[in-house]
């Protein structure tokens, strides 16, 4: 087994990099900001820079993920976020190699694509894993395991749904729905209801702050933004209760999801998904209310992993850490 420095998670919220006998050494917004030049485009900003962009920039300069849910079709732009992202933390070109972490439903094409964007920033050696099956290790979970794990990754911009046995994913579903869609479908429920307009970034933070689940949440938020009529800035108060109406939907979608992904395993896998949990991670899984809200509309006990946001990478640095469960998991892949 070839001694692993890295793990690297590219998801379309952020990108976070372990440094083995380090830990968690960089995470950033997957962002590029870039504007029309004579060769094309030129890159103005990466990373957190480009997210404080977001909203205040000319109308020419484009922000943007290269990457959705989980695919590296846009080869440049994913080659120099990576790039700057790797520089920062004392890579080696041609002497590191690394885990990268990937989403369970992805084609061959899609994960030639992320190798062919691993060659182009001359890592060495890449293994790709699974990002439920470093969830369940982030979790304190046993992949090696005859019994079944279940893991639910709401992210950035997709939902992960992996059925692990014996350090395989024997069922597996991604859905393009994350927090991202969510700050979007703010954005036009504000526009249409109210007539109110607001910037993905301010979407983001009402969500993140008074976002919630709960139909008779009281939560509220004055934020800033424009009257669509007067085309003038004005200030509204917005309510949970409210928003409830633009990010519901979502998660209806996922619990449906989760049962169709259910119905279709044999009775003796259901049966340890019940009795381990299911494990919910993601950093769109923070919403107010959702676990009162799974537990309402899902028939199976869930469980909310410690650092939602974290336990991914985290499992995959404990990967790291032990060369032996990771060979073992590669050999299954």
């Amino acid at each position: 087994m070839k001694k692993i420095k890295y793990a690297i998670e590219m998801g379309g919220g952020n990108t976070c990099i372990y440094v083995k006998g380090e830990g968690l050494a960089l995470k950033e917004p997957t962002l590029i900001a870039a504007e029309p030049s004579e060769e094309g485009y030129r890159v103005i900003a990466m990373g957190n820079d480009a997210k404080k962009l977001v909203g205040k920039t000319k109308e020419n300069v484009e922000i943007f993920t290269p990457i959705a849910s989980g695919d590296h079709s846009n080869f440049e732009y994913s080659v120099v976020l990576l790039k700057h992202f790797l520089s920062k933390v004392g890579f080696r070109p041609f002497e590191d190699n690394a885990i990268f972490i990937v989403p369970c439903g992805l084609t061959p094409h899609e994960k030639e694509n992320i190798l062919n964007v691993c060659e182009a920033v001359n890592l060495g050696y890449v293994a790709l894993v699974p990002s439920v099956i470093c969830s369940c290790v982030g979790a304190g979970r046993n992949v090696d395991s005859s019994k079944v794990n279940m893991v639910v990754d709401i992210g950035g911009t997709g939902t992960e749904i992996g059925v692990i046995n014996i350090s395989s994913i024997i069922k597996g579903a991604t859905l393009g729905i994350g927090g991202k869609n969510m700050d979007a479908s703010i954005v036009n429920f504000l526009a249409y209801s109210q007539e109110f307009v607001i910037g993905l970034s301010t979407a983001e933070t009402l969500k993140n702050d008074v976002g919630s689940l709960y139909a008779n949440d009281t939560l509220n938020m004055e934020v800033t933004g424009v009257d669509a009529r007067t085309k003038t800035p004005c200030q509204k108060i917005e309510f949970s209760s409210d928003l409830m109406r633009a990010i519901e939907p979502f998660y209806s979608e996922i619990v449906r999801a989760i049962d169709t992904t259910i119905n279709t395993l044999p009775p003796e896998i259901v049966a340890d998904i019940v009795n381990n949990k299911i494990l919910i991670v993601g950093g769109a899984s923070k919403i107010q209310g959702l676990e009162d809200y799974f537990r309402k509309h899902l028939n199976y006990p869930i469980e909310f992993a410690q650092d939602v946001d974290n336990v991914t990478i985290l499992g995959a640095g404990k990967l790291l850490s032990d060369p032996q469960l990771l060979e073992g998991i590669l050999k299954k892949l």
